[in-house]
């Protein structure tokens, strides 16, 4: 990973949570994700940005489930949601993203070059954390960057206790762990990160960091090296 001192260029996936787009759905919003992810990209780093669905999703979600849908239903709602998450930080990008809303690796790696690429969910029962290692693979990522409502990862859910403790570095194998103790999955809620994403990103030893993106900055510190979250290897 870049450091400080460090100043070589990397290919890095994005999960960018939903919440942070959402929690705001105003212009300035996807501005300030879109400036630091030009920021990035001036830098000379390939990025690829995967948006999750947020309140939006939950909410359609929720109304389908009242509505008597299944599973398979309420996924596809939450993946139409980051799509239009996707489409409005392309929009915020302007000639900086490439217009299309990416979905499959093999879209990735035809288009990867000078433009920011941006995607969102795909299949129902897959989560857009997962897409973003999918998507990682595909380009052959240096770095998967996590940017949710949380500072990191806490050896317990720290919205339901006020005494976990925050992890700086920890395996893959430990962050499986946690997450089994933890988080739900299921759609709309994968919690703290998707599972299947996890055992994908340690298959492939691609580095992981979490952070909290409602301080938009920290993804750009997060590639830099000097990021406040947790790094998974």
């Amino acid at each position: 990973m870049e450091t400080g001192k460090s100043k070589r260029t990397m290919i890095v996936s994005i999960s960018l949570g939903g919440s942070l787009l959402t929690r705001e759905p105003i212009p300035e919003t996807f501005r300030k994700y879109a400036g630091v992810l030009r920021r990035l990209k001036e830098r000379g780093h390939t990025l690829i940005v995967v948006c999750g669905g947020g309140k939006p999703a939950r909410d359609w979600i929720g109304l389908a489930k009242e509505l008597g849908a299944d599973a398979y239903t309420q996924d596809r709602l939450g993946v139409h949601a980051t799509h239009l998450n996707a489409l409005l930080l392309i929009a915020a990008l302007g000639p900086d993203a490439h217009p299309h809303v990416h979905r499959r690796g093999s879209e990735v790696k035809h288009n990867l070059g000078d433009r920011i690429l941006v995607g969102g969910g795909h299949l129902p029962g897959s989560s857009t954390d997962y897409r973003a290692v999918l998507f990682a693979e595909a380009a052959g990522a240096d770095l998967i960057v996590n940017a949710t409502d949380v500072d990191g990862v806490y050896d317990k859910n720290p919205k339901k206790h006020s005494d976990a403790i925050k992890l700086k570095h920890i395996t893959y194998s430990q962050l499986e762990t946690i997450i089994l103790n933890n988080a739900e999955q299921k759609p709309g809620e994968y919690g703290l990160f998707d599972l299947k994403a996890v055992r994908r990103a340690k298959k492939l030893k691609i580095p992981v960091i979490f952070i909290d993106g409602t301080d938009h900055e920290e993804i750009l510190r997060a590639v830099q090296g000097t990021h406040g979250g947790t790094e998974i290897c």
